[in-house]
């Protein structure tokens, strides 16, 4: 499983540790990532992701998951995220026609 959030997208950065004499060594930043169950009304199913705290932050401040999905631009999203939003869309316009 890779160290990259489902929902962002964001993953690795690299960058250097510069010593006090200013010798630099190469060093991994981590995204800070967390198990999460997410709760789609849209879709009436609880969904399981491996989510950075700061994207989690974000999908409760919008409002839950299915309102983060329809405000976030497709290309901000990774695939899976993606193909949930197409889903939720979907459900939405279903309940909007009937």
């Amino acid at each position: 499983m890779s160290r990259k959030c489902e929902l962002t997208g964001k993953s690795v950065m690299t960058g250097n540790n510069v010593s006090h004499a200013n010798n630099k060594t190469k060093r991994r930043f981590l995204p800070n990532l967390v198990n999460v169950t997410l709760l789609s009304e849209a879709l009436d199913q609880s969904i399981r992701l491996r989510v950075a705290a700061s994207a989690l932050r974000t999908v409760e401040h919008r409002g839950g998951l299915d309102a983060f999905l329809m405000k976030e631009k497709e290309a901000n999203l990774s695939p899976k995220a993606a193909d949930m939003r197409r889903k939720v869309a979907q459900k939405l316009a279903e309940k909007e026609a009937a």
